[in-house]
């Protein structure tokens, strides 16, 4: 299966600090992958390289075949209609209900009737289990609602990719689940490709196909779930294990 996102040798320095070196990764069409690793590690970073936020000192970021770091500001616009982002806080505006947070993308970037953009939220909080809830407000909502939430608005414009920044971030492990598992039902509803950022590693379990484990800048370890448990690397084995000795925290 075709590669949607190319990661090709990328390098980036952040006041003067290395945070990627050399990162090479791809992504299949309808495939769930989780960038895992300890905090600091660039998992942020790379997302931003994603979407061409950042630009790397070196390498290439292809988004369906189209160079992100080649792309005229026109041009990175439409590579960035491809995605939608779950932010880690859900980012949503507390001025704002349910639903109008939903629409504010159909609202700012498209022509679309009153009607129809109605239509497409309800249709999207329904994809959430979010029914019911279009006139609450943001803080009428659970941490794990807002989320759920934000996966409706990242969805709103029909992604192609969706990406998630740390989306179980302050959130207890059955809400955790929760949000995890939408992941995977997003996928078999939509065929929404999906790459999670996060240092949780049950997630990686509970639902990638695939992982990417971030250490010193580079991909140390990368497989399917089973492959990562099964690993031998020293790091790899810490993190797992939640050892508070071993490569990632001796200096």
């Amino acid at each position: 299966m075709a590669a949607i996102i190319e990661i090709i040798n990328v390098s980036k320095k952040l006041g003067g600090r290395p945070v990627l070196r050399g990162i090479s990764l791809s992504v299949e069409a309808g495939q769930i992958l989780a960038v895992v690793g300890p905090s600091g590690v660039g998992k942020s970073t790379l997302i931003k390289h994603m979407v061409g936020l950042m630009k790397p000192d070196s390498g290439d970021v292809l988004v369906e075949g189209r160079s992100v770091v080649k792309a005229t500001r026109r041009e990175l616009a439409e590579i960035r209609q491809a995605f939608g982002v779950v932010f880690q806080g859900a980012a949503l505006l507390n001025s704002l209900s349910v639903a109008e947070n939903v629409a504010l993308p159909l609202v700012e970037h498209t022509k679309l009737p009153k009607e129809r953009i109605g239509e497409i939220v309800d249709q999207k909080l329904g994809l959430v289990h979010l029914e019911g809830f279009e006139d609450y407000m943001p803080a009428d909502l659970s941490g794990g609602m807002r989320k759920r939430v934000g996966l409706a608005r990242a969805l709103v414009r029909e992604p192609r990719i969706v990406l998630y920044d740390e989306p179980t971030a302050g959130l207890d492990p059955i809400m955790s689940n929760t949000i995890i598992d939408l992941a995977g039902e997003m996928r078999e509803k939509t065929g929404v490709t999906s790459v999670i950022i996060t240092h949780d590693i049950h997630t990686v379990f509970r639902v990638a196909d695939r992982a990417a484990m971030l250490f010193g800048g580079q991909v140390i370890a990368e497989g399917t779930p089973d492959e990562l448990r099964g690993s031998q690397d020293p790091a790899v084995r810490q993190f797992l294990e939640g050892s508070t000795t071993g490569p990632l925290t001796d200096g």
